[in-house]
């Protein structure tokens, strides 16, 4: 039988892109450690629609 682990997968927003009003979405999928990390993630990550690094959140 395989073990559960606690590692589950994310999923990362932009937040500047939001207010912006341009079209399209910048998104990440990683995995978290959910025993090590309760809060949700935020990441410095590339957006290519704005051509910069931005600070990415976690969503759902």
């Amino acid at each position: 039988m395989a073990k559960k682990g606690n590692r589950v997968q994310v999923i990362m927003e932009c937040t500047e892109h939001k207010g912006t009003g341009m079209p399209g979405t910048s998104r990440y999928i990683t995995t978290k450690n959910k025993k090590n990390t309760t809060e949700r993630l935020e990441l410095k990550k590339y957006n290519p629609i704005l051509k910069k690094v931005t600070v990415h959140k976690e969503i759902k």
